[in-house]
């Protein structure tokens, strides 16, 4: 029996195409291998910082920490301005919710109308930020937050809160809604105030919302406190007294600068019209004004001892002098010069006391030089005060070339120059300090200034003996005589000039004092513009704010009564 073969699988060599086909494909998947290890590596190892810095860019940020604008005080320390803590709300648009539920109870929270939101989101619907509400209080803000509403988010800030309100308005000035100073001098100590603000790093998810703070890169620096030299118990009854003399007299506005006669601080500055710079709805313009330093005004008979002051260091007139003002006119240049009446024979201090502009006419005509404007420069008229405020006025004296006798003699009774409140009462610390002029400093001093001598000091002592005996019962000027304390003073109408010349019964009414005479300590400026009541004369209308307001401050100041007798 023979044998019979196995039958099996039969095996076929792979075919040299299959082979190579094989081949190319293992090869393929080697090196696609080999391409996503070499570029796992070169993630991992060479493109780590541009890999980590694009994961950071989405996640981390550097967020600016606000710095805290520093307090404005007076020169007590009461606070004139501070800034408080507010939240402001802001929004990612392409985030917000389209539900319209929610946008109502977004509106409704933030105070707003549905209509008027929509249509903000709307207009800003392809960019990433947009302002909900700026500037709510933390309570209100934390409301809408609690809304929980998708794209709603939440920054600090700091809003610029004003405790004296209009009383010093147009000094202190106002920030914007930035907290960036605008006015006043928020805005001329804006680098000092406002401090450095910070930055920290923080950790956001991709909506923008914060999940972790993660390190401070930059501390904030909060900006410096100002302390001025206004005393904020003053400026409140110079604000109450002024607003009371602007509204009983229907005048266009005023101004009071109360200095300090030792230091030259400015301790009250009061202006009319003011507003509230809490709340600058409605605001009038004109109220923004701090008129006191940046207007001017022809000043009149107000300028008379200052001119006498360089009249007498001529030495052509001694004490003994007489000045014929009769009839009580005279024509210069084809001018008529006028006082209120015939005086006939007059005084040195006679002239003051009625307020003769022919006998400063005649005085000053007699001399070649010209010494009244020379005494009014060196006083610091036609010059920037210095005190830093935005805009303050140096007003003007007119130059020598243009000079004729009418304008000669009008510079010496007060026309044909400008000056501002606060340089007028600059000038008359040269007459309380014993020809010594003080620079007029809107903050408060460590000590008094060094004053520059402009007026030999026997007659700045006599021309505020001259003022003295102008305050006198029976005077024009009997008005701002202050109860138990001596005043020496002068005061000053002025017709208003305009486009066309000056105004048909337009007056400014005018009184500068100094109290008490035995002692000056206080030197005051009261500008009434255009009282429009019975009276208008500045005896009438400024003298009596000038004595309510010099009182109640050197009662204050315990400063001790200089006259026994309050009656004489």
């Amino acid at each position: 029996m023979s044998a019979t073969p196995r039958r099996g699988k039969t095996r076929h060599a792979p075919s040299p195409m299959g082979q190579a086909r094989y081949r190319v494909m293992l090869g393929l998947v080697l090196i696609g291998l080999a391409l996503l290890a070499g570029r796992i590596v070169d993630l991992h190892v060479f493109d780590r910082t541009f890999l980590q810095g694009q994961g950071d860019a989405r996640t981390l940020r550097v967020d600016p920490i606000p710095a805290h604008r520093g307090m404005i005080t007076d020169r007590h320390g009461e606070p004139l301005a501070i800034s408080t803590p507010v939240v402001t709300l802001w929004a990612n648009p392409q985030d917000l919710p389209d539900d319209r539920i929610q946008r109502l109870r977004l509106a409704q929270a933030l105070g707003q109308e549905p209509e008027a939101l929509n249509a903000r989101i709307e207009r800003y619907a392809d960019r990433e930020f947009m302002y909900l509400r700026r500037r709510m209080t933390p309570v209100d803000a934390q409301e809408v937050l609690d809304l929980r509403i998708p794209g709603v988010h939440k920054r600090a800030e700091y809003k610029r809160y004003y405790p004296a309100g209009e009383v010093i308005a147009q000094l202190i000035g106002v920030t914007n809604i930035d907290d960036q100073g605008q006015e006043g001098l928020e805005l001329a100590y804006q680098s000092y105030l406002s401090g450095e603000p910070g930055r920290r790093r923080v950790l956001k998810d991709r909506r923008g919302r914060l999940v972790r703070d993660l390190e401070v890169l930059q501390e904030a620096e909060p900006g410096g406190d100002l302390t001025l030299a206004i005393d904020q118990r003053l400026q409140y009854m110079a604000y109450r007294e002024l607003k009371s003399a602007v509204d009983e007299n229907d005048a266009d506005g005023g101004v009071l600068v109360m200095l300090d006669a030792d230091t030259g601080e400015v301790l009250a500055m009061a202006n009319q019209p003011s507003y509230n710079p809490n709340n600058r709805a409605g605001l009038d313009p004109g109220g923004l004004r701090n008129r006191a330093i940046v207007d001017v005004f022809e000043p009149g008979s107000v300028m008379k001892p200052l001119a006498m002051s360089a009249l007498l260091e001529t030495g052509r007139f001694p004490p003994d002098t007489v000045i014929d003002t009769s009839p009580g006119w005279m024509v210069i240049d084809g001018y008529t010069i006028k006082d209120v009446a015939n005086y006939g024979e007059l005084t040195l201090s006679g002239i003051l006391e009625k307020s003769s502009n022919i006998g400063m006419s005649k005085l000053t005509l007699q001399l070649d030089d010209p010494v009244v404007p020379e005494r009014y420069r060196a006083l610091g008229f036609d010059q920037v005060p210095g005190t830093g405020f935005p805009g303050e006025a140096g007003g003007s004296v007119p130059a020598p070339q243009v000079w004729s006798s009418s304008q000669w003699a009008a510079l010496s009774y007060g026309y044909g120059l400008s000056v501002s409140a606060l340089q007028l009462a600059g000038a008359y610390t040269a007459i309380a300090n014993h020809g010594e002029r003080l620079p007029p400093s809107l903050l408060r001093l460590n000590r008094p200034p060094a004053g520059e001598p402009v007026i030999e000091p026997d007659v700045a002592d006599r021309v505020l003996g001259m003022m003295d005996r102008v305050v006198e019962p029976g005077t024009g000027a009997r008005r701002a005589l202050v109860p138990g304390y001596s005043v020496a003073g002068k005061t000053g109408t002025v017709r208003k000039s305009g486009g066309g010349g000056y105004e048909e019964n337009a007056y400014r009414s005018l009184f500068v004092g100094i109290a008490p005479v035995s002692d000056p300590r206080l030197i005051t400026v009261v500008m009434i513009d255009h009282p429009r009541g019975d009276a208008f004369y500045g005896g009438a209308v400024a003298a009596p704010v000038f004595s309510r307001v010099a009182g109640s401050a050197l009662r204050l100041l315990d400063v001790p009564p200089d006259l026994l007798d309050e009656d004489s």
